[in-house]
């Protein structure tokens, strides 16, 4: 299945976002939240590209720390968090007013992170530094320093904040981390180069996304073992090529979606069977995935295609790709 495009693809798309970023750029009123505002990451141009949701056109070009990828806003989406991986912050952005005003040290090349606000912390995995940063937000200052396996990634917090989780991409681990002791408590093998978490609503298990076995790892919560897996081979596509990373749940935990990585293609699963559901052909290396609140659209990163691409849920087609910026990591909505 062939992309639909937009009028930016008559063009090279660099030279259109060129364009769109000189003279597309829009006045935007300050107000605090539910803006529909879609954020997307640039780990190699730096910035955050903003588009309007209704026409995806550049709201703004917004400069951030060196090499952005994770991002979460606090419970009123009147501030999103940002970690930028080279410059070793977590900066942190005014939603009303599309502006950086706060920088949070953390660990080296900090990549992906949980936020707690109930108990005013940020649970930071540092690529580099093979570690897990407990910050303290009010204050900006590291409580603990968690060694855990090679490059952690991923970052899951259990709802009752007594526990959190994060992959250790070179160890193929899960680790369960005491975030008031500081230490990990147990640890799980799952496959090759786990990546990011989705935890089923019932609170019962956690899928994890394993790169370089293209699979999704399922975890039970309440043994914290291993309780199955998925395997993922589209159609005329070699196993190699398949690198799962990125990872989207609906609320009532009926469908998966996941992003196949170097495959260019997402993965509609059902839950309850572990079972594929459809392949969607989406961008080059498909990565982040968010869907929206009405739960009708979801968003793709394509980190080597400088793109982001719709998918329409319901038909399971992707409708459109927009051209944002150098590798794009991921896309968060201001709803």
């Amino acid at each position: 299945m062939r992309r639909r495009t937009t009028a930016f693809h008559q063009c090279s798309a660099r030279i259109c976002l060129m364009i769109a970023m000189a003279t597309a750029t829009l006045a935007w009123p300050a107000i605090a939240k539910d803006t529909g505002l879609i954020f997307v990451s640039n780990e190699k141009t730096n910035n955050l590209v903003i588009l309007d949701p209704k026409t995806l056109k550049i709201v703004k070009d917004l400069k951030v720390s060196r090499r952005p990828r994770d991002m979460h806003f606090n419970a009123d989406h009147s501030l999103l968090y940002v970690a930028c991986g080279d410059d070793d912050v977590i900066d942190v952005i005014d939603v009303a007013k599309l502006e950086v005003v706060k920088k949070i040290a953390t660990g080296a090349s900090p990549e992906t992170f949980a936020l707690d606000e109930a108990r005013h912390r940020l649970y930071v995995s540092n690529e580099e530094g093979s570690s897990l940063s407990v910050i303290d937000i009010d204050q900006g200052i590291t409580v603990h320093e968690v060694p855990t396996g090679a490059e952690p990634e991923g970052v899951f917090v259990h709802e009752d904040g007594k526990s959190v989780y994060v992959t250790s991409e070179v160890g193929d681990l899960v680790h369960l981390v005491d975030p008031e002791a500081g230490a990990v408590i147990n640890d799980v093998v799952v496959g090759t180069r786990p990546r990011r978490f989705a935890a089923t609503p019932d609170g019962k298990e956690l899928w994890v996304t394993t790169e370089m076995s293209g699979e999704v790892w399922i975890i039970d919560r309440a043994r914290f073992v291993v309780a199955g897996k998925i395997e993922f081979l589209p159609p005329g596509m070699r196993k190699t090529d398949v690198t799962p990373v990125g990872i989207a749940m609906t609320r009532d935990g009926r469908t998966a979606f996941v992003t196949l990585g170097h495959a260019g293609q997402l993965a509609f699963v059902d839950v309850a069977s572990r079972k594929v559901l459809a392949y969607v052909l989406v961008g080059k290396r498909a990565w982040g995935a968010t869907l929206t609140k009405d739960e009708k659209t979801l968003y793709v990163a394509n980190g080597l295609g400088d793109d982001i691409t719709i998918v329409d849920v319901a038909t399971r087609k992707a409708t459109q790709s927009v051209p944002v910026g150098r590798i794009p990591w991921g896309v968060v909505i201001d709803e």
